[in-house]
């Protein structure tokens, strides 16, 4: 194949500014080719044009379409290639004028001197694995410096620039915070910090953060950002999903300093773990995060594989910092990845499941084993409260006390009950399949007559079951028993897990064939409809829209008894077919068919399996326990006491509900999905079927285990890979400096940005693969003479590093929308501590979330302490996100991302000026500065200092008390309204303490806008 000889030949892309020493092919030739060239001269043999492949040396040096070499190594005269870029001919000129992407002088000169040294190409830097590499001695200082320091020092000398010296020791555990738990210091660690004169002070606290509970929240805000996480399940409903557990295993997960290996495979593939337990299972949550689209008129199937591409393109981003997505509808323009290698991946994570699991809970267990020993207690006493029947009215006997009435009306009825159930339930002979079949979904024989459907759903799912023409002979009806699993949603008996009613079905016809000729079924009765609806009779009426739903019984066996014109006369193949075309074609989960040949009408029975064993047993070898059950089971059915009941039937619904979370589980090897290759990327153009591996141009998976996720999941987490430890490393050096050693965190391909210390990533990637540890990388990095240098640019390093991408300053970043609002409510006081669980509703403007077809969203704020949580807990709806993280940049949560933009708008200020959270958090700050002790001057430095860790400058000093001056005459004046800005409407605060407050809070208002407040610097 030409893949591997594209292995060999890769281009390279690093810069002059990452080398130090320039290569021309990998710092000038190849980012020209890339950006100009290898769209029509590329990878893409259906895209090519005039059989022209660039990216390839023998091919480029090879003759074209015209019979002569694009390039002749040494020769630049004679090379194709440089004739055209060099042409002035608008017809023959590459690239193409209708392009606009023209070269200029400079990149015409490099192709030129390039060709005439040889031509020469390299291996692109990013498919080699990465080596250790001895950090670079530097010139000897104060003490040693940490690898990180070499590296970056060594390449700073080498354009003549020295690092800055540290930063304050304030403003440093400020940024050091902000980094590493996502909030600001308290008074009490500045003040501990500052008076700390041990050589080791500094290093105290990177410890005392790496070991704070808030440090997985943290840093499971920025791998949430990767994962797509939002409340929502997106597209036009955008209904509530249960997926918070997730977050809270990954909060714990870091938190735990989970290694890496195992933190990727339990969120890939923990279902396929050998140990998996509930933990691994919403690990896997992860994939499960992507949209789902409820609209009536769609194709499920349709869309699960939309959710497989947004699953593989997910899994590039994260792991392999690769642009998978352009691979979907053609081989990748730029990168070596074939149309089918995209495919081949993505069956690698296409033979799971996706139910919705209920999470254990020793409270909710507890609460259920008291509401059950109640319903125990009440359905005993059931008996007592039948009504009474009649003393014998003979005068010889004597009147019976009215509990003995009850109890002989209970038994009399008992006894008809139990006659009548107990022939009908003898009367049904169990139909076992000959064959059970359907087009998507898999319809399996458990045996005994059970089948157990898995497998996709799609618009309309037909379910055909042939049965033994000799033991349906002479049928007179046919029933249809839904029984309820623990393995189906809610406990079924039906499929539903996404639009509609988890664990219902919608049953829209039922029809039965002698060979080809339809039998006519005259009636339907059912033991159960769901809320309202129609029964079984729905079923028989020609109409698909019309149907049989048990909505509102989940967890329980229902059945229906469908009455046949004429028996059966048992000399044809009989045929039964369930049509299901609602709830996306959500058909049963498990069922049984049984017949009579009873002329009398059939009773519907929906017990479950063990009463209809008892009753169905012989009377005189009935069992004491079954019995026992038959009674209480007519106790808990008996008309006569639906009054009684209902004190049982409150207490069922008083029942607290289980946590769910959405998982993955994969599907056994006899029901593996296929995987075809989509042609044009279409949906509807499936062509050839491709087995699961990895992208040809990587290091393949090992071939003595099966080709799964669970082999994925290792292999992304193998140092063999050359991509993981370099994407994760990079990423985590964004987040402390703004910027990644790669800038596209999300593109390690030919099209990305080079790295600006490749020997520096290499270091932190294969130390980082060796301990699999987050936290020893992020404590070399917040260690490092690198990170804590001032982040003041001097003339020289503004000069030739503008945007300090040779590090020669420390890191000034603004906050990302999350932060910006923690450190808010942490600096005034309103901030819960509380880690985990679900997702809250915080203050914003009315209306925002009234948008969308499925009607209003209910954004009822949150009470207490709940509205004061972290930014990370804020409940996401994907079609209308957070106003205030909106306005910040921060994610909807409808795709993977790997890197946020930032922005710097006009809107943003007035958010912070304005939004109900940052006011309300001026306002604490504004009472409590008001209520501090000492005068202005004291109470402004205190807060000052609170909010900003250091103490404010003489002249930052005058300028606050000048503003807050005036604030006060504006408030005595009436220009200002006193009460709402001290948040005193309402109370008995005299006009005096209201305007002081107030004052304060504008002032407080004004400091939480500083640039500074908004940045780590």
């Amino acid at each position: 194949m030409r893949t591997v000889v594209v292995v060999s030949t890769l281009l390279c892309l690093s810069s002059p500014l990452a080398r130090g020493e320039g290569d021309l092919f990998t710092d000038r030739i190849r980012p020209i080719l890339a950006r100009h060239c290898l769209k029509c001269h590329g990878p893409d043999d259906k895209a090519r044009k005039g059989d022209l492949r660039l990216d390839v040396r023998a091919d480029a040096l090879a003759p074209a379409a015209s019979g002569d070499p694009a390039i002749v190594a040494g020769d630049p005269d004679a090379s194709e290639l440089l004739a055209r870029i060099v042409s002035d001919d608008p017809n023959e000129v590459m690239p193409p004028p209708s392009t606009k992407n023209p070269l200029n002088d400079e990149q015409k000169r490099l192709l030129r001197e390039w060709i005439a040294s040889g031509a020469e190409y390299r291996e692109h830097w990013a498919f080699i694995p990465p080596r250790a590499i001895e950090p670079p001695p530097v010139g000897s200082g104060d003490r040693p410096l940490a690898p990180i320091d070499r590296f970056v020092q060594a390449r700073l000398a080498k354009e003549g620039l020295e690092p800055m010296p540290e930063a304050e020791r304030a403003v440093l555990l400020r940024r050091v915070s902000l980094d590493l738990i996502g909030l600001p210091p308290t008074p009490e660690e500045t003040k501990a910090f500052l008076e700390d004169t041990s050589t080791n002070a500094y290093e105290k606290v990177v410890d005392r953060l790496l070991h704070s509970p808030h440090y997985g929240e943290r840093w499971a805000r920025k791998w949430l950002d990767l994962a797509r996480y939002a409340d929502t399940n997106g597209y036009e409903k955008d209904r509530p999903r249960s997926i918070w557990p997730y977050r809270d295993w990954l909060i714990k997960a870091l938190n735990d300093d989970m290694s890496f290996s195992r933190f990727t495979i339990e969120q890939i593939a923990g279902d396929m773990l050998p140990d998996a337990g509930v933990d691994q299972l919403v690990a896997t949550g992860f994939h499960r995060n992507t949209m789902l689209n409820e609209e009536g008129g769609i194709d499920p199937l349709e869309f699960r594989w939309y959710a497989m591409n947004d699953r593989t393109t997910t899994t590039g981003t994260t792991w392999l910092g690769l642009t998978l997505l352009c691979a979907q509808c053609h081989t990748h323009k730029y990168d070596p990845i074939p149309h089918a290698d995209y495919y081949r991946f993505q069956a690698l994570m296409d033979n799971a499941d996706e139910p919705e699991i209920a999470l254990p809970s020793p409270d909710r267990e507890k609460r259920l084993a008291e509401i059950e020993r109640e319903v125990e207690r009440l359905a005993e006493e059931l008996p007592d409260r039948f009504p009474a029947i009649a003393d014998d009215p003979a005068p010889a006997t004597p009147p019976r006390d009215d509990s003995v009435r009850r109890r002989a009306g209970f038994d009399r009825g008992f006894a008809a009950w139990l006659e009548s159930r107990s022939h009908d339930a003898r009367r049904w002979k169990t139909l076992l399949p000959k064959r059970a079949s359907s087009e998507v979904p898999q319809l399996v024989d458990e045996g005994a007559g059970v089948i157990f459907v898995r497998g996709d759903q799609t618009k309309r799912d037909v379910y055909t079951i042939e049965l033994d023409p000799a033991a349906a002979a002479g049928a007179t009806a046919i029933s249809l028993t839904a029984l309820a699993d623990d393995r189906l949603p809610k406990g079924g008996p039906g499929r539903v897990y996404y639009e509609g009613p988890h664990g219902d079905f919608f049953l829209s016809e039922f029809r039965i064939r002698a060979g080809d000729r339809p039998l006519r079924i005259v009636s339907a009765t059912q033991s159960f409809a769901g809320n309202g609806a129609a029964g079984a009779g729905a079923a028989i009426d020609g109409d698909p829209q019309t149907g049989w739903t048990v909505n509102g019984g989940q967890g329980r066996s229902h059945a229906a008894v469908f009455v046949l014109e004429k028996p059966i006369d048992g000399n044809s193949p009989v045929t039964v077919e369930l049509v299901f075309e609602r709830y996306h074609a959500a058909g049963l989960g498990k069922f049984r068919l049984a017949a009579t040949t009873d002329p009398r009408p059939p009773i519907a029975a929906s017990h479950a399996p063990d009463v209809q064993a008892a009753l169905a047993a012989d009377p005189a070898k009935r069992s004491k326990p079954q019995f026992e059950l038959l009674r209480r089971t007519y106790a808990l059915e008996a008309p006569e006491l639906a009054e009684a009941r209902k004190a049982i039937e409150a207490l069922r619904r008083s029942a607290p509900a289980a946590t769910t979370t959405l998982v993955m589980r994969e599907r056994p090897a006899s029901n593996r999905r296929a995987t075809h290759v989509r042609h044009r990327g279409e949906w509807l153009q499936p062509k050839e079927q491709v087995e699961p591996a990895v992208p040809s141009i990587l290091p393949q998976l090992p071939s003595d285990a099966p080709a799964d996720r669970l082999a994925l999941a290792r292999w992304l987490a193998s140092p063999a890979n050359p991509l993981s430890g370099r994407v994760t490393v990079n990423r985590a050096w964004a987040a402390f400096f703004g910027t990644g050693i790669v800038r596209t965190t999300e593109d390690f391909g030919y099209q990305g940005d080079s790295p600006s210390h490749p020997e520096l990533l290499d270091h932190l990637a294969v130390e980082f693969m060796k301990t699999g540890s987050f936290k020893q990388l992020h404590k070399s990095i917040v260690m490092s003479a690198t990170y804590r240098q001032d982040s003041a640019a001097s003339p020289a390093a503004l000069a030739k590093d503008p945007q300090n991408r040779l590090l020669s300053r420390g890191p000034r970043v603004r906050l990302d929308a999350e932060t910006l609002r923690d450190q808010a409510l942490a600096v005034s006081g309103l901030l819960s501590p509380r880690i985990g669980g679900p997702s809250v509703f915080p203050p914003q403007p009315p209306g925002i979330t009234t948008e969308g077809a499925f009607g209003a969203f209910a954004w009822k704020v949150s009470t207490g302490g709940d509205q004061y949580r972290r930014g990370l807990y804020t409940f996401t709806k994907r079609t209308t996100p957070y106003a205030m993280f909106n306005t910040f940049d921060a994610p909807s949560g409808e795709y993977c991302l790997s890197r946020r933009e930032v922005s710097n708008t006009p809107l943003q200020a007035l958010m912070l000026l304005n939004d109900p959270v940052f006011d309300e958090a001026a306002r604490a700050l504004g009472r409590s500065a008001a209520d501090q002790p000492g005068d202005d001057a004291a109470r402004i430095e205190r807060l000052f200092e609170h909010c900003l860790t250091r103490r404010p400058t003489a002249e930052e000093c005058s300028a606050m008390l000048g503003f807050l001056e005036t604030q006060r005459g504006r408030l005595r004046s009436g220009e200002l309204d006193a009460t709402k800005l001290s948040g005193s409407e309402g109370s008995k605060v005299e006009k005096a303490a209201a305007i002081e407050r107030a004052a304060w809070s504008t002032l407080s208002r004004a400091i939480l806008n500083l640039d500074e407040m908004v940045t780590k610097g």
